[in-house]
């Protein structure tokens, strides 16, 4: 059974998010601090944690920094924070998604389910020739990439973006992450350049505004999800 650990220090919200797992046959376990929180996950690890940033002892965006020095667990904010800045932060520090309170319940459960079915897919994609996403294929030996058999011609810089959004399907990468793996280390703010090639792959991926393969997370950044599931 898959275990969720959900760190909150609202009793009402820990009762209310863990029924729902339970119903869903999640086996739950809770904390209300981060330092409880941080020694669950060393005696217990859990398939996934639910985070909220406000704990009453550390902060969450340090609960996940820790967490992340010595553990690879799929981490989901849950949080009343929702400025831009504290998605950005959070995200750049492990955290695998966001979901900012108030909250619907079906909102958190997708995105619980797509943080489970790709835990950590960059480490694991690196040495992969092929990433899939849906009907996008990324072919990173050949260097090709083709949407429901149909080939799509790229230039390096859309199919390094491209590539790199692929190998952590469903998950958000903030615009730092985006321009330093893909344009270089000393690139972080030039968010216009995202924009462009966000656009001109959009096009080439013929997506439907309905049912985007390329999200934007407006101030955050992008993920690439499976269209036929929507932007979960």
């Amino acid at each position: 059974m898959t275990k969720v650990l959900v760190v909150d220090d609202e009793p009402a919200l820990l009762r209310a998010v863990g029924a729902a797992l339970k119903a869903r046959e999640y086996d739950v376990a809770t904390a209300m601090t981060g330092q409880a929180a941080i020694d669950a996950v060393a005696l217990d690890p859990p398939d996934l944690i639910v985070l909220d940033l406000g704990l009453p002892d550390i902060d969450g965006i340090e609960v996940c920094r820790r967490i992340r020095e010595w553990s690879d667990v799929p981490i989901v904010v849950l949080s009343a924070e929702g400025s831009d800045e504290r998605k950005v932060l959070a995200l750049d520090e492990g955290a695998d998604d966001y979901v900012t309170k108030p909250f619907s319940t079906a909102e958190l459960l997708a995105r619980i389910r797509v943080a489970l079915r790709h835990p950590r897919a960059a480490g694991q994609a690196e040495g992969e020739a092929s990433l899939e996403v849906g009907d996008v294929v990324v072919d990173v030996a050949r260097h090709e990439v083709t949407v429901g058999g149909r080939k799509v011609d790229l230039t390096p810089k859309e199919f390094s973006f491209l590539a790199l959004l692929a190998r952590w399907p469903g998950r958000v990468l903030t615009h730092r992450t985006i321009l330093q793996e893909v344009w270089g280390p000393e690139y972080g703010s030039e968010t216009q350049y995202l924009r462009v090639y966000a656009s001109q792959l959009r096009k080439k991926l013929d997506d439907d505004p309905g049912r985007p393969r390329l999200v934007t997370e407006p101030g955050v950044g992008y993920r690439l999800v499976d269209a036929q599931e929507g932007a979960e």
